[in-house]
């Protein structure tokens, strides 16, 4: 690395010259510059200047076994010195793919034996969308291609993955979707469950909605319903516990694939390997990226459950879809180690058992005392909090957002790398957190919720 031979000033004046960067203000970014971070160990990021940042996010919801990992860098040496590449193309295959398939079939819920690789959680869902309109079309039903999705989910940012998503900003800007996907009301009860409706209740009126959706359209026309287990960058939507219950009754009910996006809670998140092992959900895809290599490799597998890979085997025919990197020898051995050190300290189990009811405990005690805050909630290692102005009527402050991105700025500034997403703000950190780096999180969101609080009162 020769970064050390330029100072700050310089790399954002060629960071601002050459380099686009994804969901970003580019006239914003010019104008500020951005901040470069040069190196990471175990849960803290540092930038240029030297300033040790607690990172609250894993990166982007992936550096689940933290920073600074040799195994991980050895792994990926060792295998790019016996085969950096081979693509998966032309009835080929290397061994780390075949030996990651093995690893996350089982771990996976049991009735998930197949995989199919990418490079990144966008591609994953691409490639699920059309492998589910792929089985309906071997199974005589071409017309039955319809996928129920949620408003406000995030299912990637491909023009397949925008579409399935419900972002109305994204939408706007693709100015043309994949057609034959519909958006149904997601399962946060902070803002939309009816005065005096119980959790239970507003539960199972969220699900109505896909049932709903389904009848509109005729069950005949429908091939799947998509959704997160708990809306990720969403922000952390955890849905009631009679939510997704239901939502698989009603798909069995119509004959609807269900379809879940676990990039984000996928490999030990909400405290189990998946989150649909949490939630008791039998899916026929599963998309996972991210973790699967804590972030040190660009890797995602979409997990098919045993109906649709029967279907593939048993009809034939070439489903014609792939990437270059599908199954990539380099990436796959990184993850196979990631999944090996993730087994071997016991992160799953901690984050069930330890971790995660402290995390839950240490927001409701420490956090959602305060005047800024309507709701925190967390499952596992994820957790939000709701910033409003008024704690009784819900009131946020205007304009929306901007509350939350002062709270973000403050927590930034006193050590603490943090996440605004609209109203609230959102925490996804490292599987490695202990109670002692909770405590940490805790002392410095706290210190940035009083700071934002003084800004807004001088507004």
């Amino acid at each position: 690395m020769t970064y050390q031979n330029y100072s700050l000033k310089q790399l954002q004046q060629i960071d601002a010259a050459h380099h686009l960067h994804p969901f970003t203000d580019h006239k914003d970014l010019r104008e500020a510059g951005a901040r470069v971070i040069t190196h990471a160990n175990g849960p803290f990021i540092y930038d240029s200047e030297g300033t040790e940042l607690l990172d609250g996010m894993a990166g982007l919801w992936c550096v689940n076994i933290g920073y600074g990992r040799d195994e991980l860098a050895e792994a990926a040496y060792a295998q790019m010195k016996e085969l950096p590449y081979y693509n998966s193309f032309f009835k080929c295959s290397t061994p780390t793919p075949v030996l990651l398939s093995k690893k996350l079939a089982e771990i996976a819920p049991r009735n998930v034996n197949q995989v199919f690789y990418g490079s990144s959680g966008s591609e994953a869902n691409d490639t699920a969308l059309r492998l589910v309109r792929h089985y309906w079309v071997l199974e005589g039903k071409p017309e039955k291609n319809r996928v129920i999705s949620r408003k406000m989910a995030y299912h990637g940012s491909t023009i397949a993955g925008t579409s399935l998503g419900g972002m109305d900003a994204m939408h706007k800007q693709l100015n043309g979707a994949v057609p034959n996907i519909v958006h149904v009301m997601m399962p946060y009860a902070y803002e939309l469950a009816l005065p005096g409706e119980s959790d239970h209740d507003f539960g199972l009126r969220a699900a109505k909605s896909v049932e709903d959706a389904i009848l509109e359209a005729g069950a005949d026309k429908v091939a799947a319903f998509i959704g997160e287990p708990v809306m990720g960058a969403g922000g952390v939507k955890i849905p009631p516990a009679s939510y997704w219950p239901e939502v698989q009754r009603i798909c069995r009910k119509y004959d609807v694939l269900l379809m879940l996006d676990e990039v984000i809670t996928g490999y030990g998140r909400t405290g189990e390997w998946f989150a649909a092992q949490t939630f008791g959900i039998e899916a026929d895809t599963i998309t996972t990226a991210k973790a699967l290599t804590s972030g040190y490799q660009p890797l995602s597998a979409l997990l098919v459950g045993d109906r649709i890979a029967s279907t593939l085997v048993e009809k034939g025919g070439e489903f014609n879809h792939g990437y270059t990197y599908s199954g990539h020898p380099v990436a796959c051995a990184v993850a196979l180690k990631n999944l090996e050190i993730i087994e071997r300290e016991g992160l799953v189990d901690r984050v069930r058992n330890d971790t995660g009811p402290y995390f839950a405990r240490a927001l409701q005690e420490r956090i959602a005392g305060h005047d800024l805050v309507g709701e925190v909630r967390s499952i596992g290692l994820m957790g939000a909090i709701e910033i409003v102005r008024d704690k009784a009527t819900k009131e946020r402050f205007l304009p929306s957002g901007s509350a939350a991105v002062a709270v973000r700025d403050h927590a930034i500034a006193n050590g603490m790398m943090l996440r605004a997403t609209g109203d609230t703000m959102i925490l996804s950190p490292p599987l490695i957190w202990t109670r002692d780096t909770i405590d940490m999180a805790c002392e410095r969101i706290g210190k940035a919720l009083d700071l934002a609080q003084a800004d807004l009162r001088k507004r």
